[in-house]
């Protein structure tokens, strides 16, 4: 029986809960005899359970790109073009990079290191930033402030608000938000109408529902060409993604 070790305990560890289905035609004694096999081998190989679980991980990573990649291609419009996003760098660029972010995520804020050298040495490159607030009601706050900012600024004036916002030390809340608009010189009263209206609402509502499509439930999150990403980036790998873009029309040659 031991040439069915191996085939019985990756049997098992695959098909889970199907198991005791397949093990309907056998006996009382069989069962317990087939049991104590696959459990002495799991005993005496664990790394078997290791290399299962490892593939498993695979698989699921697969399964998630696939269906990222198939939101990106039903979503590719709004995820790209919406009315409801800020545009930075150029906008008539080659290729886009789009960014969903919250103001107090660390690593959102080591992120604008690089798209700002993006954005310096990349004329053609479009960066679309995306207000994803997930880390409490200070975010949502600061993601309100940063909407209302957005309908009044041109594209150089917001960049430098947002710049100025997620450097700012500490946690970002609404007069953190409110101070930074202030300092670019936004029209205060209308910031705080527009806050509140029914605009900011649907664009900070629209990108929930995007980042819920994507499967993003944290921040940095990326989206370019038809992949999309969650985690942080490094500039180099940021940078050979938008390359590749314009070499094949894809993130990877």
């Amino acid at each position: 029986m031991r040439f069915f070790i191996p085939l019985a305990a990756g049997a098992l560890l695959a098909i889970g809960p199907t198991a005791p289905l397949l093990a309907e035609g056998f006996s009382g004694p069989q069962k317990v005899e087939i049991e104590k096999v696959v459990h002495d081998y799991l005993i005496t190989n664990p790394e078997v359970i290791k290399d299962a679980i490892d593939e498993l991980g695979k698989r699921e990573k697969v399964a998630e790109a696939a269906t990222r990649e198939k939101a990106v291609s039903q979503h590719g419009d709004k995820i790209v073009n919406s009315p409801n996003q800020a545009v930075v760098g150029n906008p008539s660029g080659d290729v886009t990079l789009v960014e969903f972010f919250d103001y107090n995520c660390g690593y959102c804020k080591q992120s604008l290191t690089s798209i700002a050298k993006l954005i310096e040495a990349d004329p053609k490159l479009r960066v679309v930033l995306k207000d994803f607030p997930v880390l409490g009601p200070d975010s949502v706050e600061a993601a309100q402030v940063a909407t209302a900012a957005r309908m009044q600024l041109d594209s150089q004036k917001f960049w430098d608000f947002h710049r100025k916002l997620l450097m700012t030390r500490g946690h970002i809340g609404k007069q953190q938000a409110l101070a930074a608009a202030k300092e670019v010189g936004a029209d205060m009263p209308r910031i705080e109408k527009d806050m509140a209206s029914a605009e900011t609402k649907a664009a900070l509502k629209e990108v929930a529902s995007l980042a819920d499509e994507l499967r993003f439930d944290g921040t940095p999150a990326w989206v370019i060409g038809k992949e999309a990403i969650i985690g942080g980036l490094p500039y180099a790998q940021l940078k050979a993604k938008i390359d590749n873009m314009r070499k094949c029309g894809k993130t990877v040659c």
